[in-house]
């Protein structure tokens, strides 16, 4: 994992989020910057980045802040305790589980919702087409 630090300019535009919606994050406590630098700007991480792209992909599916803060405890804790006794790692792969299952249903819900806007767009431009003058010659 590279150490390297990142202020938050380039961490916006590498996730293609904001600066207040990153700042939003930190202040509840979604991803917090992994340090400061002398002059007191935010620096991030690589894994800070990560944190904030699964936000970012969950967002849109409809999922709430404490839904993501709470896939996140769940894979924090997956990544960082390799001594996790049986049960305990069971009942946190469980809660990942209902999260891929949770998406899964939300994307075939937006695979119907596409395919009605693009017959909807097509039945436009067949109405558009038909109602064209024809060009002359």
């Amino acid at each position: 994992m590279d150490d390297k630090h990142m202020q938050i300019g380039e961490v916006a535009a590498r996730t293609e989020l904001s600066l207040r919606t990153i700042r939003h994050y930190e202040e509840t406590g979604l991803v917090v910057p992994s340090a400061r630098s002398r002059g007191g700007f935010r620096l991030y991480t690589e894994t800070d980045v990560q944190r904030l792209m699964v936000i970012r992909r969950m967002k849109p599916l409809g999922f709430t802040l404490d839904q993501m803060r709470d896939l996140l405890d769940a894979t924090d804790r997956l990544d960082a305790d390799r001594d996790l006794g049986a049960a305990e790692r069971e009942a946190l792969l469980g809660r990942v589980r209902e999260y891929q299952q949770a998406t899964t249903e939300q994307v075939d819900k937006l695979r119907v919702q596409l395919a009605r806007a693009e017959d909807f767009a097509a039945t436009l431009g067949a109405r558009l087409e038909r109602n064209v003058p024809a060009a002359r010659p």
